[in-house]
């Protein structure tokens, strides 16, 4: 049967799913339209490779119907650089004859299916079904896992929009099969978040792998990696099954991706074009079929220009990137995280959790935590142990906690590069606290009156560095505790 079936000899339930068809053979791809638009999709046809991933960056689709054999960007181009652009699409692939094994390196890319030409209309609408049911279960599982709160992006605490942004991509990458980089500084929680695209995906049943490139040597990480034969080196006593093959069914989460040897990049790479592994000193080669999620602190693309990370490899990764943002960031989400951090070290350590007062809240808010939100985590687990009975927490910088308040903030001012104006808000606000927040005692020492420090404390609000409700607090009692 040719590729251009009579519109009315298939029936198939009606569907109002969108469908970008890219195809350079002009009737077949009219045909193709004219019997997707009889069953109510929404089509959009296109002639090349490039034009294909325009439509793909300008609009959303349910389904791409992909010839592989295009002139220009060809189809396997636009299939490595499809879900980055489009997360949740199905991308069903279109190929000659003679061109099967190219599509079966296109379902090892992520492709849902291939067709051969010329191919049946009954089996194209078939199929575009089964891809759009599946789409349909993996959206299903998403929300029910949101729903009844098992992982995802429910471990992760905060409402700053920088933070939500990030998770609003979490969840529209987990259901899809693209590789995720994630990005951010050290202690930003970027383990946490791979957990999430891990925990909405259709592999959640699967496990969860996770490596930490820098913390083993070269030779150590590649047999931790793929595994090893019996006496492939010194010590190895025995066959040992690879992290990647551990990884079979679920999530490979590769951390610090950045520190991973050249030699370890190079056959990494292999594993990702192959989908497969032969472990050190064997010669057998295992299939396996895992979804890979990489962390690093570092910039790829500085260590890509200066020969430290293959650029295929960078390419390969960064499918879909996502950037956890910096605790300084958000830091309307400090008094959240601390009192649950507080009550959690309480309950763990067995002791009364001792109070954040207002002042305390808001030079937390001020401080910077170039540890992120694991420095924050350490630094109440410390100063609920050392206060528990004593009623407060203090505030003291955590890299500074034995500096007065003006060496204190003239020593991290220095080391951080900080503008006049950040270390102005910081000394203030360490003699704020110094003189239990006591704005006429605290004027003098700063040497301006009183109504001038009332104003910063008032713009210090204003510009989010306090609370609103700690600011208002502070800034209603005045100085009735002098």
């Amino acid at each position: 049967m040719s590729l251009v079936p009579q519109v009315n000899d298939v029936d198939v339930p009606v569907s109002h799913a969108s469908v970008l068809v890219v195809e350079d053979n002009a009737a077949q791809r009219r045909g193709v339209t004219r019997l997707l638009e009889s069953k109510h999709y929404r089509v959009a046809a296109v002639g090349t490779g490039e034009d294909g991933l325009q439509r793909l960056t300008e609009g959303v689709y349910d389904i791409v119907l992909l010839d592989l054999e295009l002139p220009g960007i060809d189809g396997m181009s636009v299939l490595a650089a499809g879900p980055s652009l489009q997360t949740d699409t199905q991308f069903i692939v279109m190929t000659g004859a003679g061109s099967i094994d190219i599509a079966v390196q296109a379902m090892k890319s992520g492709a849902f299916d291939f067709l051969t030409k010329p191919f049946p209309g009954e089996r194209l609408l078939t199929t575009i079904e089964r891809a759009l049911e599946q789409t349909r279960l993996r959206r299903e599982v998403a929300r029910l896992r949101r729903e009844v709160g098992k992982g995802g992006v429910g471990r992760i605490i905060g409402n700053a929009p920088s933070l939500r942004r990030a998770l609003d991509l979490v969840e529209r990458v987990a259901p899809t099969r693209a590789a995720v980089l994630i990005t951010g500084e050290t202690g930003t929680g970027k383990e946490l978040v791979a957990r999430a695209v891990h925990d909405l995906s259709d592999r959640a049943r699967g496990r969860f792998v996770p490596v930490n490139c820098a913390a083993l040597s070269e030779s150590l990480l590649e047999s931790e990696l793929f595994g090893h034969v019996k006496g492939a080196f010194t010590g190895a006593v025995r066959a040992k099954r690879g992290l990647v093959e551990e990884a079979s069914g679920g999530t490979l989460f590769l951390d610090e991706i950045g520190d991973m040897p050249k030699s370890v990049q190079v056959k990494l790479l292999r594993v990702l074009q192959e989908r497969a592994i032969t472990p050190v000193g064997g010669t057998a080669v295992l299939p396996v079929d895992f979804r890979l999620v990489t962390a690093t602190n570092r910039d790829l693309k500085e260590l890509v220009e200066s020969g430290d990370f293959r650029e295929d490899l960078f390419y390969r990764l960064n499918t879909f990137p996502i950037e956890i943002p910096p605790l300084r960031d958000r830091r309307e989400d400090i008094p959240l995280l601390a009192n649950l951090f507080r009550a959690r070290a309480a309950e763990e350590n067995a002791l009364d959790p001792p109070a954040l007062p207002a002042g305390t809240l808001s030079l937390m808010v001020a401080y910077d935590w170039p540890g992120n939100v694991r420095e924050l985590e350490s630094f109440i687990e410390r100063a609920v142990i050392m206060y528990a009975g004593s009623g407060s927490i203090p505030f003291e910088s955590p890299a500074e906690q034995n500096a007065s308040p003006v060496r204190g903030a003239l020593d991290e001012a220095r080391g951080s590069g900080w503008p006049l104006e950040r270390l102005e808000r910081s000394y203030i606000l360490e003699v704020l606290q110094e003189n239990d927040w006591n704005q006429t005692a605290s004027a003098e020492i700063l040497g301006i009156n009183r109504s001038t420090l009332y104003r910063k404390l008032v713009r210090f609000r204003e510009e989010g560095v306090l609370p609103r409700g700690v600011a208002d607090e502070v800034l209603d009692r005045g100085d009735a505790s002098a």
